[in-house]
């Protein structure tokens, strides 16, 4: 009997840049996870082009819902209500079909493959191996790339021993740390698949005894209060979540620890990091990637 995989409803729209934080508004209400990419056919666009938002949902969306969502934000800021699409996904495992044709991932020291991938891994590598699963986070997207090239550059300064990935899906950037300082790492995510999924790919690539993958909603899991501090926060998730928990952060990151944020646009920079100034946290170090910026902060 063929495995059976959990209904996906997809729903997306294309706008103009300006519009986005409006319309992202409306499907964080109705979507369990949201995304956006930029239709960039030149390579070169400063982000003046159209742009794609996505959301992704378990439970059949009410699509007259949504458009009158739409509508009202739209009127409210002088928009025009972009068309929308509403789809159940096919009952396959979609993280699968679209991983099979990717090729393996260089991030600095870090080498990403799935078992797909025939090639051995080369040598003085850190192999993270990744296969298909129901959690987002496979290395092939600019904020996991961004991430990792971020904690390469971190370890050529010093060590860290006291790691949490908040907003883990897969668990590709706590098994990094685990991998990379040899130290016992915890991970969270508000799905308990994709906790199931990150504690799996961590005995996959041998690091389930260091490993923790707990289900939480931002920091409020009892764990990480009795954890804290964290020498090092990895949190690649989405602007205003990041916006949201930087109180939450703040207390949790030890004096000389240092976070790495991504999830963000390049133009959502400068309120992610007016929001985290104002708890004491400055700009270490960013980097930007196909339109996607991952920083590093600290105090």
């Amino acid at each position: 009997m063929p495995p059976v995989f959990p209904d996906i409803w997809h729903l997306r729209l294309t706008t103009g840049p300006e519009a986005m934080p409006v319309f992202e508004e409306v499907f964080e209400r109705f979507a369990e996870s949201v995304t956006m990419f930029m239709d960039d056919k030149s390579g070169i666009s400063d982000g003046d082009c159209p742009w794609h938002l996505e959301g992704y949902s378990r439970t059949p969306p009410e699509r007259a819902k949504i458009i009158a969502a739409l509508s009202t934000v739209a009127a409210a800021n002088g928009l025009e209500v972009p068309e929308l699409t509403v789809e159940r996904l096919p009952n396959v495992d979609w993280v699968l079909e679209n991983l099979r044709d990717f090729p393996a991932i260089d991030a600095g020291r870090f080498y990403v493959r799935g078992s797909h991938w025939e090639e051995p891994t080369p040598i003085g590598r850190i192999e993270l191996l990744v296969d298909a699963g129901t959690a987002f986070g496979s290395g092939e997207h600019a904020t996991t790339r961004g991430c990792l090239l971020a904690l390469d550059k971190l370890a050529k300064k010093r060590r860290f021993l006291r790691p949490l990935d908040l907003g883990s899906g897969s668990g590709i950037l706590g098994i990094a740390m685990a991998k990379m300082w040899a130290c016992d790492v915890i991970a969270t995510d508000i799905d308990p698949g994709a906790v199931k999924v990150a504690a799996n790919n961590a005995k996959l690539n041998q690091v389930g005894a260091r490993f923790t993958s707990v289900v939480s909603d931002g920091y409020r899991n009892p764990l990480l209060k009795k954890k804290r501090p964290f020498d090092i926060i990895c949190a690649n998730i989405l602007a205003k979540p990041l916006m949201r928990f930087a109180k939450d952060l703040a207390a949790h990151l030890a004096p000389d620890g240092v976070a790495v944020l991504s999830g963000l646009l390049d133009w959502q920079e400068r309120m992610v990091m007016g929001v985290h100034e104002r708890q004491g946290l400055t700009l270490k170090d960013r980097q930007v990637i196909d339109g996607w910026a991952t920083l590093t902060i600290g105090r």
